[in-house]
C-alpha cells in the first residue's frame, strides 16, 4: 500500500469521515482471524521488528511471550520489555516511511526519533540536531552542544549523513557541522 497517497486522500476527508474510518479500521486491527494468522508466524526468541507510534519509527525486539492479543517483547537497542498489540508488527518488512511532496515542509507523520534535521533560528543561524521527541505540533531536537529546541515541524528539514564521517547534506550542498 502507498501509505503517501492515503494519507493526501485523507486529509480531504472530515472529522466525521477520520472518526468512521477509524471505527472500521479498528475491527479490522481486532479481527480474530488477522490476529490468528499473524501468531502463526511467530516463536518464542524470534528477532522481530513493530512500529512504535510514539516514536513513528520501527523498533527491533525479540518475543518473549505471545498471548491472544499481544506479545511481550524485549527491545534489541535498551533491552526494554514492552507489551505490545499483534497488529504492531511488521512482518512483512514493510517500509514505513512516508514522503510527502508538498512544499510545505514537513509534518509530523514524515518524521521519527532519532532523524537527523535542521533548522533556522531567530538570528537566520543554521542549528541542527537530531530528534528525540516527537510532540503534537513541534519536535524536541537536541543538538551536538546537548542544547534542547522545540521546533515547529514545518520549520525543520530532514539531514542526510550519506555515510558516517561525511558532512551532512541539505539540499544537496554539502556543510560542515559545527
Amino acid at each position: 500500500m502507498d501509505d503517501s497517497n492515503i494519507l493526501q486522500a485523507l486529509n480531504k476527508a472530515s472529522s466525521f469521515d477520520l472518526f468512521r474510518l477509524k471505527v472500521a479500521i479498528d475491527q479490522q486491527l481486532e479481527n480474530p482471524y488477522r490476529l490468528s494468522e499473524i501468531k502463526k508466524s511467530l516463536r518464542l526468541g524470534q528477532n522481530i521488528s513493530y512500529f512504535d507510534r510514539t516514536e513513528n519509527r520501527l523498533i527491533t525486539a525479540t518475543v518473549i511471550k505471545i498471548m491472544r492479543k499481544r506479545v511481550l517483547v524485549q527491545n534489541l537497542h535498551d533491552q526494554e520489555k514492552w507489551e505490545i498489540p499483534l497488529y504492531c508488527i511488521n512482518l512483512d518488512d514493510v517500509n514505513t516511511d512516508i514522503i510527502n511532496s508538498s512544499k510545505d515542509g514537513l509534518d509530523k507523520s514524515q518524521l521519527k526519533v532519532g532523524d537527523m534535521v535542521g533548522f533556522q533560528d531567530k538570528y537566520h543561524n543554521d542549528v541542527n540536531g537530531k530528534i528525540i521527541r516527537l510532540n503534537s505540533k513541534t519536535a524536541t531536537i537536541m543538538t551536538n552542544t546537548k542544547v534542547q529546541w522545540r521546533v515547529g515541524y514545518e520549520y525543520l528539514h530532514l539531514i542526510y549523513d550519506i555515510e558516517q564521517g561525511a558532512p551532512y547534506f541539505i539540499e544537496n550542498r554539502p556543510f560542515d557541522e559545527k
